[in-house]
């Protein structure tokens, strides 16, 4: 069957779509996993005005949204505003994937993936784009697009993420390079606007563990946490069923980013499917922190392992949230993914 964009909706349609649409949090005002339902590749992040933001994919890829709460557990109930939509021809009338949204030289800046409708492989052609919102409140503001980042191949890319370090803006992103053999892998650079690169970008990571290449040979998603002196990157990797997980890169905090020298890898996941807790394929995470300051885990999975079909089109990849614990020699320790249900 041809892939369009009317086929692709009454599949959506079809398939057993969890309800309800959103989590309820209990009368105690805690967070119940899943957060947000049938919202995947989820970013929550706390902004300097006290709110908590939210996005993610839709399962109809069709438009970019956006709720924001004053607690974790809010973003539940939230209401969610559509900032904008595919347009009607064109590179941006496909697919939209994995938005993610950042506060970037006193403007709230938008990234997100797109392909064009028509179905067969040119859905895929799938490019990192941006839009803009015209006043301080991403909730009410006008949003437009900015446009196409410049990368050095015009190739697959997607999962766009940007942070600062040392005063420095960086951007990270997954991208297929010609000549290498995977479908995606990651990159990093400066910033020289939120769309150019200030510099020739680096290449941090190629999949080429076991782990890394079930399915598919996929590095994407980079969440970045820096803690502890060092720079924790973690990625998502294989294909985006049971089988998909996160990776995780290290920097000392003081090393030059740009150098790939300064990154080891994990050689194992550091986040995976859960048979016990019957959590499946957790991937696509961001970092944020709680009320109390505690760092939290976001992240995409499901509740079920059999799939019909292209798992990408599966529409119950819901939004969860698990607090992160830290070793004694400070990295990390995500644990396992915690079962449906409340979290302490």
């Amino acid at each position: 069957m041809t892939l369009t964009r009317r086929t692709l909706l009454a599949a959506v349609i079809a398939m057993p779509v969890a309800s309800p649409l959103f989590a309820r949090s209990p009368k105690s005002g805690g967070i119940v996993n899943p957060l947000i339902r049938n919202r995947a590749d989820a970013q929550v992040f706390r902004h300097t005005d006290g709110w908590y933001y939210m996005t993610g994919s839709v399962p109809e890829f069709d438009r970019l949204v956006l709720r924001r709460a004053k607690t974790l557990a809010g973003l539940a109930t939230a209401e969610e505003r559509v900032l904008w939509r595919h347009l009607a021809s064109g590179p941006m009338s496909g697919f939209l994937w994995a938005p993610e949204l950042h506060w970037i030289d006193g403007r709230w800046i938008m990234y997100f993936a797109a392909g064009p409708s028509g179905g067969g492989e040119d859905v895929f052609r799938i490019r990192t784009y941006a839009v803009v919102c015209d006043g301080k409140d991403p909730m009410t503001g006008k949003w437009s697009v900015l446009g196409q980042l410049e990368t050095p191949w015009d190739s697959f890319n997607l999962d766009s993420t940007s942070f600062v370090h040392r005063g420095i803006r960086y951007l990270c992103w997954a991208q297929r390079e010609p000549g290498i053999d995977s479908n995606s892998n990651l990159y990093l650079a400066p910033l020289a606007t939120p769309l150019t690169l200030a510099a020739k970008p680096v290449r941090l990571s190629v999949p080429t563990l076991d782990w890394e290449i079930q399915g598919y040979k996929v590095n994407e998603a980079p969440a970045i946490l820096i803690r502890n002196g060092r720079v924790f990157l973690t990625y998502s990797a294989s294909a985006t069923d049971s089988r998909y997980c996160l990776g995780m890169l290290t920097a000392d905090a003081k090393a030059d980013l740009m150098n790939a020298e300064s990154w080891d890898k994990s050689p194992v996941p550091v986040f995976a499917t859960s048979t016990e807790h019957h959590i499946y394929g957790p991937g696509h995470n961001s970092f944020t922190v709680d009320e109390r300051g505690r760092d939290m885990l976001v992240y995409h999975a499901r509740d079920y392992d059999k799939i019909t079909g292209d798992p990408l089109f599966d529409p119950n990849r819901h939004t969860r949230i698990q607090s992160i614990r830290y070793r004694a020699d400070g990295t990390p320790d995500f644990g396992v993914p915690n079962a449906n249900g409340p979290i302490s």
